[in-house]
């Protein structure tokens, strides 16, 4: 596909005109440029028009007479009308207000706000980004900003998500109850076709056997088509995967099935590497054999954590890193900061955190809370909550407490697991970024090491007591427009409407002066 895609790149390029030198632009049509003035100068040319129209127009339309006769129906009207009509004005409002407070809070966006952008700013010709070219800068810039803004918001794999057979599969034997949502596993199931899977299945039956597998949702037909594609070729890696994952019922089981699986990944890894130049083809199976060792072999770190062979997990999850540094979407760096805090080697800790910690990759609550609990941890056996109100707090406190204070904006859930203020449960295997599942899926893991240090969880509960919110309030919602001009609207006819019902007859004369006022607008037409 790389050399297609080339091939593409450079036809394009030689039947497109000549690109214009860097920090110049191309000169602007005068369609361009009346359009560029348009868009400067569109609302006070509209309101100048509609003006202007009307006056044009005043004749034909028999605006004055109109006019006339709206002012004498106007004088004609008892206080009891303009009751009834600023009431009625004030319960509409009022209406309108509680659905966009509702609509609000349930979207995060105004209703009014959403339907005039995206049905009336078309018809109006204005768009979001109406002079900045796909190619310059500040464009450059919005985009990677919204990437950045997906990349926080989307769900991600679990780093630490538990075997489906050896660990999930023993809460539906104790309760009866899945463990997993069926969009979980449905997720889970994408994950396994793009990493598992690629375009040259075909050439080897047992890997077409694992491309149906993988698509399969009952799990007892997954592991027969595992067991196929094992007869089919002893040394289908993928199979040995499937079996480990979803048959082995101990972990003991699974590591021996991801040994078998890494033997034979690792052969099939070496074939491909000598091949790769060939043709695309050989290029998308060396991506799929390189995710299918590297799955393998971080999970047979994950089984060594959890028998407690914490050293040998930290080389081989160290040594991944090093041998495959791109792949940073499986964040091994997350199940390695959980494995040195086991270790208690917090100076290996911070080693990882500074290099991961950066404002150019995206964040998660074990990146941020485990920042925190390193500066906790100088700190909390000595903190006390009186005697810091009475001296002020030092400086590695202020840093703690600061550092705190990140976390729980990034993720306010945590703290409520963290003082098992809330009950844990199994984490799931894909999280939300800044959600309650990421929180649940750090705290499953990381409580013990907050358990471990002397006083940090009392740091951590006066700390976030005093910054506690119920929700995320990152990044914070501002109200829009529409909704605090529906609140005046609804505030300014509610108290025209009880003033109207108070005092009738001052009303009556407000009544008529502005009628009059209208009058004399008329006679100047």
């Amino acid at each position: 596909m790389a050399d297609g895609d080339g091939l593409g790149e450079a036809a394009s390029a030689a039947v497109s005109p000549p690109a214009p030198a860097p920090g110049l632009s191309p000169p602007l049509g005068w369609r361009e440029r009346l359009r560029a003035g348009l868009a400067g100068t569109g609302a006070s040319l509209w309101f100048v028009a509609g003006l202007g129209l009307l006056y044009a127009l005043r004749v034909p339309l028999r605006l004055c007479e109109n006019l006339a006769a709206v002012t004498v129906f106007l004088n004609s009207l008892t206080p009891k009308f303009y009751v009834a009509l600023t009431g009625t004005s004030s319960l509409i409002s009022g209406l309108i207000f509680i659905f966009e407070w509702w609509y609000f809070h349930k979207h995060g966006t105004s209703f009014i706000e959403q339907v005039s952008v995206s049905h009336l700013r078309p018809l109006m010709g204005g768009t979001e980004g109406s002079i900045s070219e796909p190619g310059s800068p500040s464009s450059s810039r919005e985009s990677e900003t919204s990437r950045q803004n997906l990349s926080e918001c989307k769900v991600w794999r679990n780093p630490l998500n538990l075997f489906r057979g050896a660990e999930y599969r023993r809460y539906t034997w104790v309760t009866g109850k899945e463990p997993l949502t069926y969009y979980d596993m449905n997720l889970s199931a994408q994950d396994h076709q793009t990493f598992f899977t690629c375009d040259t299945d075909f050439l080897r039956p047992s890997d077409t056997v694992m491309q149906k597998a993988w698509r399969e949702r009952n799990p007892p037909a997954r592991i027969k088509a595992a067991y196929q594609a094992l007869e089919l070729n002893n040394d289908c890696a993928t199979a040995y995967v499937l079996l480990a994952e979803e048959e082995a019922t101990t972990i003991v089981d699974a590591e021996r099935l991801f040994k078998q699986a890494l033997k034979a990944g690792e052969t099939i890894y070496r074939r491909s590497q000598q091949c790769q130049h060939q043709s695309p083809q050989h290029e998308a199976q060396l991506r799929r054999d390189t995710n299918v060792l590297v799955y393998i072999k971080r999970r047979l770190a994950m089984c060594a954590r959890k028998l407690g062979r914490i050293r040998e997990a930290v080389k081989i999850m160290r040594d991944l890193m090093k041998e495959f540094p791109p792949l940073t979407m499986l964040n091994i760096h997350e199940n390695l900061l959980e494995s040195l805090l086991e270790l208690q080697a917090y100076a290996d800790v911070q080693a990882v955190l500074a290099k991961y910690d950066d404002i150019s990759l995206p964040k998660s609550a074990a990146i941020c809370y485990t920042a925190a609990l390193l500066k906790t941890r100088t700190v909390s056996d000595k903190f006390s909550p009186e005697t810091a109100s009475r001296r002020g707090l030092s400086t590695a406190e202020i840093n703690a407490v600061e550092a705190i204070h990140r976390a729980v904006e990034f993720n306010p859930h945590v703290p409520k697991y963290l003082l098992e203020m809330k009950s844990l449960i199994l984490p799931p295997e894909h999280i939300l970024k800044r959600g309650d599942s990421e929180a649940i899926a750090y705290a499953f893991f990381h409580l013990q090491h907050w358990k471990r240090i002397e006083g940090a969880l009392n740091l951590l509960q006066c700390t976030w007591e005093g910054t506690f919110h119920h929700v995320s309030v990152y990044p914070k919602k501002e109200l829009p427009f529409f909704i605090h001009f529906t609140a005046g609207l609804c505030s300014s006819t509610a108290m025209i409407a009880l003033l109207t019902h108070q005092f009738p007859e001052i009303m009556g004369v407000f009544a008529k002066a502005v009628s009059m006022i209208s009058r004399t607008c008329a006679e100047y037409l």
